[in-house]
């Protein structure tokens, strides 16, 4: 059995596998964008190094763009099979997509990576499979898990089963959850596997414990109190549902004014919401308890923009006021038009809520720099910048390794899907307290052989 690491080999983004059985057959996992500095983004207008015509399918862990933003360029490259994953994997997978050719269309500096015709024509390959429930493509038989990280989101069980001995199956992550979750189901354990691929976002240290609940209350307390403004940049998928939801109970409880205005900002947003109250089978038990009473991403106050000209007008609308909008690195969107107008404002708070990649702009606010380039236009910062890594969606340290140890009969371990210095410190943790020595770091179409 071969692996081959056609993206999140040293970074976060542009997750991409080549798995190959001992017959040759061959499957794709995920097909994700390079987000992030100008080299990364420039490796999404590469083709993959590996015939797309000869293998057998795709396997999609979830909806994000560093996991699905490639996908329509295989139509170019002769993928013509089936790209199997869940429905809610299915549904958000197309919003991302299409807004995603959108933006990459409408942006002139750039040229397109693809166009909305590849989008369609990728869309009409999609199948979708329940959690727990074996199906078979080429020589692999397939079971996708809850990986608990978004909305239908899986790590995969993968059995070759053209296997005779040695290496037989195959794990591989996904991205994990940051159990426990505020809107969906715990991270679901995999009892055995002889090679593990693991995702190391947050390989290298321990969320903190605070509520996030507390954290947004105080910001929109400030705000309400000096009269202000605060930005939210949200991913549009999950990150923005649970704001909402958390804004909805610190309304309903009285901890924040009914009377502060929420502008949700985001279109795909909205329509990842409505995903979400399309699949509430998949809610967790406190989520799906507060249906009983209320919409759970819908309070008094909430006001959901849809086109550019309203966009424009909130800069005008009375404060205070609460802006969510994306993307959630500040690579574009129109949280960085908002950006523009309220960052030299002192009375402006910044609050970040998700991982940030190397030199977008969300990491350079993070990281406390003055002046940052927005459209080519220099923007003082003179905004209160904070974060919180309590509302991430992907698993910390901890929690990789209590997923990694109730895996037994692990021979290799294979961490992807982080930059070196957390990849590099788990596999130090892993040694150490797993006492598991066969760990494997990759580097660009690098292939492990087993």
């Amino acid at each position: 059995m071969k692996v081959k690491f056609l993206g999140a080999a040293g970074t976060v983004t542009g997750s991409c596998y080549l798995l190959t059985s001992y017959s040759g057959d061959s499957i794709l996992i995920d097909c994700g964008m390079f987000q992030g500095a100008e080299e990364l983004e420039n490796l999404n207008y590469a083709k993959l190094a590996c015939d797309c015509s000869k293998v057998s399918g795709l396997i999609l862990t979830h909806a994000h763009l560093d996991h699905c933003g490639r996908l329509p360029m295989l139509i170019a490259q002769g993928f013509t099979k089936n790209i199997w994953m869940t429905a809610p994997t299915r549904d958000l997978t197309e919003i991302s997509l299409v807004d995603s050719a959108k933006i990459n269309n409408e942006d002139l500096t750039k040229k397109p990576l693809y166009s909305n015709e590849d989008v369609d024509q990728i869309i009409r390959l999609f199948k979708t499979v329940e959690y727990d429930t074996s199906f078979t493509v080429g020589s692999f038989n397939i079971t996708m898990r809850d990986a608990g990280h978004i909305l239908g989101s899986a790590s995969l069980e993968i059995i070759d089963q053209s296997a005779q001995q040695g290496i037989k199956k195959i794990i591989f992550s996904g991205d994990l959850g940051n159990t426990p979750q505020d809107l969906i189901r715990a991270t679901e354990l995999i009892d055995n596997g002889d090679v593990v691929v693991m995702e190391s976002t947050y390989g290298d240290k321990s969320h903190p414990t605070d509520n996030p609940s507390d954290i947004i209350q105080s910001e929109i307390n400030s705000i309400e109190q000096y009269g202000a403004t605060l930005l939210i940049p949200a991913f549009s998928i999950e990150r923005s549902q649970e704001i909402l939801h958390r804004i909805l109970h610190l309304k309903k409880s009285g901890k924040v004014k009914e009377s502060t205005t929420v502008y949700f900002d985001s279109p795909m947003g909205e329509k990842a919401t409505q995903v979400f109250e399309k699949y509430r089978q998949y809610y967790n038990t406190e989520l799906t308890a507060d249906l009983a009473s209320s919409d759970p991403f819908s309070f008094t106050g909430l006001v959901n923009i849809e086109n550019p000209h309203e966009s424009s007008a909130i800069d005008q609308s009375e404060a205070p006021k609460v802006i969510i909008a994306g993307s959630g690195m500040m690579t574009g969107g129109r949280i960085v038009k908002h950006a523009m107008h309220y960052l030299p404002i002192e009375s402006t708070r910044l609050l970040i809520v998700g991982y940030q990649a190397e030199r977008t702009l969300g990491r350079a606010l993070l990281e406390g720099q003055k002046l940052v380039n927005i459209f080519g236009v220099d923007i003082e910062v003179k905004a209160h910048v904070s974060d919180t890594q309590t509302m991430s969606s992907h698993a910390d340290q901890p929690r990789l390794l209590h997923w990694l140890k109730n895996i037994k009969n692990v021979k290799k371990l294979i961490l992807t899907h982080g930059e070196d210095i957390q990849r590099s410190a788990l596999s130090e943790k892993v040694k150490t307290d797993l006492m598991l020595t066969d760990i494997a770091l990759p580097t660009l179409n690098q292939e492990l052989e087993f």
